[in-house]
Protein backbone atom coordinates (compact mmCIF):
# COMPACT_ATOMS: atom_id res chain seq x y z
CA UNK A 1 0.00 0.00 0.00
CA UNK A 2 2.89 2.39 0.80
CA UNK A 3 4.36 1.72 -2.64
CA UNK A 4 1.03 2.60 -4.29
CA UNK A 5 0.63 5.90 -2.39
CA UNK A 6 4.27 6.88 -2.99
CA UNK A 7 3.98 6.09 -6.72
CA UNK A 8 0.68 7.99 -6.95
CA UNK A 9 2.17 11.06 -5.25
CA UNK A 10 5.25 10.91 -7.52
CA UNK A 11 2.96 10.67 -10.53
CA UNK A 12 0.96 13.70 -9.36
CA UNK A 13 4.10 15.73 -8.63
CA UNK A 14 5.60 14.84 -12.01
CA UNK A 15 2.67 14.85 -14.39
CA UNK A 16 0.26 17.50 -13.02
CA UNK A 17 2.60 20.52 -13.51
CA UNK A 18 3.46 19.36 -17.04
CA UNK A 19 -0.20 18.70 -17.88
CA UNK A 20 -1.29 22.09 -16.50
CA UNK A 21 1.37 23.96 -18.52
CA UNK A 22 0.37 22.08 -21.69
CA UNK A 23 -3.31 22.83 -20.98
CA UNK A 24 -2.70 26.56 -20.37
CA UNK A 25 -0.50 26.90 -23.48
CA UNK A 26 -3.11 25.03 -25.54
CA UNK A 27 -5.96 27.25 -24.26
CA UNK A 28 -3.89 30.39 -24.98
CA UNK A 29 -3.16 29.11 -28.49
CA UNK A 30 -6.85 28.34 -29.13
CA UNK A 31 -7.91 31.76 -27.82
CA UNK A 32 -5.32 33.71 -29.81
CA UNK A 33 -5.95 31.62 -32.92
CA UNK A 34 -9.70 32.25 -32.66
CA UNK A 35 -9.34 36.07 -32.58
CA UNK A 36 -8.98 36.26 -36.36
CA UNK A 37 -9.33 32.55 -37.06
CA UNK A 38 -13.11 32.61 -36.56
CA UNK A 39 -13.34 35.35 -39.19
CA UNK A 40 -11.08 33.49 -41.62
CA UNK A 41 -12.61 29.98 -41.27
CA UNK A 42 -15.70 30.60 -43.45
CA UNK A 43 -13.52 31.95 -46.28
CA UNK A 44 -10.87 29.25 -46.10
CA UNK A 45 -13.38 26.45 -45.41
CA UNK A 46 -11.52 23.09 -45.35
CA UNK A 47 -8.20 24.80 -46.19
CA UNK A 48 -8.07 26.39 -42.72
CA UNK A 49 -5.08 25.21 -40.71
CA UNK A 50 -4.98 25.79 -36.94
CA UNK A 51 -2.49 28.56 -36.27
CA UNK A 52 -3.38 30.73 -39.28
CA UNK A 53 -5.58 32.90 -37.04
CA UNK A 54 -2.70 33.33 -34.56
CA UNK A 55 -0.29 34.19 -37.37
CA UNK A 56 -2.80 36.67 -38.82
CA UNK A 57 -3.27 38.24 -35.35
CA UNK A 58 0.50 38.66 -34.92
CA UNK A 59 0.83 40.18 -38.42
CA UNK A 60 -2.13 42.52 -37.79
CA UNK A 61 -0.77 43.69 -34.42
CA UNK A 62 2.67 44.26 -35.95
CA UNK A 63 1.15 46.21 -38.84
CA UNK A 64 -1.00 48.32 -36.49
CA UNK A 65 2.03 48.95 -34.27
CA UNK A 66 4.03 50.12 -37.27
CA UNK A 67 1.14 52.26 -38.54
CA UNK A 68 0.72 53.88 -35.12
CA UNK A 69 4.12 55.54 -35.62
CA UNK A 70 3.20 57.02 -39.01
CA UNK A 71 1.76 60.53 -39.32
CA UNK A 72 -1.82 59.96 -40.54
CA UNK A 73 -2.56 56.67 -38.78
CA UNK A 74 -0.68 57.86 -35.69
CA UNK A 75 -2.93 60.94 -35.63
CA UNK A 76 -6.04 58.75 -35.95
CA UNK A 77 -4.89 56.49 -33.11
CA UNK A 78 -4.09 59.57 -30.99
CA UNK A 79 -7.58 60.90 -31.72
CA UNK A 80 -9.16 57.59 -30.66
CA UNK A 81 -6.99 57.71 -27.51
CA UNK A 82 -8.21 61.24 -26.72
CA UNK A 83 -11.86 60.29 -27.32
CA UNK A 84 -11.62 57.20 -25.11
CA UNK A 85 -10.03 59.30 -22.36
CA UNK A 86 -13.00 61.72 -22.40
CA UNK A 87 -15.90 59.26 -22.13
CA UNK A 88 -16.97 58.75 -18.49
CA UNK A 89 -16.50 55.20 -17.17
CA UNK A 90 -14.86 54.14 -20.47
CA UNK A 91 -11.84 56.32 -19.67
CA UNK A 92 -11.35 54.50 -16.36
CA UNK A 93 -11.43 51.06 -17.97
CA UNK A 94 -9.29 52.21 -20.90
CA UNK A 95 -6.62 53.85 -18.73
CA UNK A 96 -6.39 50.85 -16.38
CA UNK A 97 -5.99 48.41 -19.29
CA UNK A 98 -3.55 50.70 -21.12
CA UNK A 99 -1.41 51.37 -18.03
CA UNK A 100 -1.38 47.69 -17.06
CA UNK A 101 -0.22 46.59 -20.51
CA UNK A 102 2.42 49.35 -20.58
CA UNK A 103 3.66 48.30 -17.14
CA UNK A 104 4.45 44.80 -18.42
CA UNK A 105 5.65 45.38 -21.98
CA UNK A 106 6.08 49.13 -22.40
CA UNK A 107 8.92 51.49 -21.57
CA UNK A 108 7.68 52.16 -18.03
CA UNK A 109 7.81 48.66 -16.56
CA UNK A 110 6.26 48.84 -13.11
CA UNK A 111 7.22 45.49 -11.67
CA UNK A 112 10.96 45.89 -12.25
CA UNK A 113 11.86 46.88 -8.66
CA UNK A 114 11.40 44.34 -5.86
CA UNK A 115 10.75 45.89 -2.45
CA UNK A 116 11.21 44.37 0.98
CA UNK A 117 8.63 45.90 3.31
CA UNK A 118 8.67 45.65 7.10
CA UNK A 119 5.15 45.35 8.50
CA UNK A 120 4.48 48.23 10.95
CA UNK A 121 5.01 47.38 14.61
CA UNK A 122 6.51 43.95 13.84
CA UNK A 123 9.68 42.31 12.60
CA UNK A 124 7.73 40.59 9.80
CA UNK A 125 8.72 41.37 6.24
CA UNK A 126 6.99 40.83 2.91
CA UNK A 127 7.99 41.12 -0.72
CA UNK A 128 6.28 43.45 -3.15
CA UNK A 129 6.83 45.42 -6.32
CA UNK A 130 7.14 49.18 -6.65
CA UNK A 131 4.47 50.27 -9.11
CA UNK A 132 4.69 54.07 -8.75
CA UNK A 133 7.33 56.27 -7.20
CA UNK A 134 5.61 59.59 -7.92
CA UNK A 135 2.52 59.85 -5.67
CA UNK A 136 2.47 63.59 -4.96
CA UNK A 137 0.19 64.05 -8.01
CA UNK A 138 -2.38 61.88 -6.21
CA UNK A 139 -2.24 63.81 -2.93
CA UNK A 140 0.18 66.27 -1.30
CA UNK A 141 0.49 64.16 1.87
CA UNK A 142 2.01 61.35 -0.20
CA UNK A 143 5.25 63.15 -1.04
CA UNK A 144 8.03 60.75 -0.13
CA UNK A 145 5.79 57.68 -0.48
CA UNK A 146 5.82 54.95 -3.11
CA UNK A 147 3.10 52.52 -4.20
CA UNK A 148 4.04 48.92 -3.47
CA UNK A 149 1.93 46.07 -4.83
CA UNK A 150 2.04 43.03 -2.58
CA UNK A 151 0.67 39.91 -4.32
CA UNK A 152 -1.05 37.17 -2.38
CA UNK A 153 0.30 33.64 -2.27
CA UNK A 154 -1.16 31.05 -4.70
CA UNK A 155 -3.09 33.72 -6.65
CA UNK A 156 -2.58 36.91 -8.63
CA UNK A 157 -4.72 39.07 -6.32
CA UNK A 158 -2.97 41.44 -3.97
CA UNK A 159 -3.04 44.82 -2.28
CA UNK A 160 -1.38 48.13 -3.04
CA UNK A 161 0.14 49.95 -0.08
CA UNK A 162 1.40 53.54 -0.04
CA UNK A 163 4.58 53.34 2.02
CA UNK A 164 7.20 55.95 2.95
CA UNK A 165 10.38 55.43 0.91
CA UNK A 166 12.51 55.07 4.03
CA UNK A 167 10.42 52.09 5.19
CA UNK A 168 11.26 49.93 2.19
CA UNK A 169 14.41 48.28 0.95
CA UNK A 170 14.97 47.68 -2.77
CA UNK A 171 16.28 44.15 -3.35
CA UNK A 172 18.67 43.29 -6.16
CA UNK A 173 16.76 40.29 -7.47
CA UNK A 174 14.80 39.70 -10.65
CA UNK A 175 11.10 40.45 -10.40
CA UNK A 176 10.32 37.05 -11.97
CA UNK A 177 12.18 35.29 -9.14
CA UNK A 178 10.38 37.37 -6.50
CA UNK A 179 6.97 36.71 -8.10
CA UNK A 180 7.70 32.97 -8.29
CA UNK A 181 8.72 33.02 -4.61
CA UNK A 182 5.60 34.95 -3.54
CA UNK A 183 3.07 32.99 -5.61
CA UNK A 184 4.49 29.66 -4.44
CA UNK A 185 4.33 30.67 -0.77
CA UNK A 186 8.12 30.58 -0.53
CA UNK A 187 8.37 27.02 -1.84
CA UNK A 188 10.15 28.12 -5.03
CA UNK A 189 13.28 29.91 -3.93
CA UNK A 190 16.08 31.26 -6.10
CA UNK A 191 18.79 29.19 -4.47
CA UNK A 192 17.67 25.60 -4.25
CA UNK A 193 20.00 23.13 -2.60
Amino acid sequence: MKWFIKSLLNGILTIVPIALVIYVVYKMFVFLDSLLGNIMKPYLDENYVPGIGLLATIILLTLLGWLSTKFITGAIISLVDIVLNKIPFVKTIYSVIKDTIHSFVGDKKSFSKVALVTMPGTNMKCLGFITTENLHDLHDDLIGHVAVYIPQTFQVAGMTFLIPKEDIEILDIKSEEAMKFILSGGMASKKES
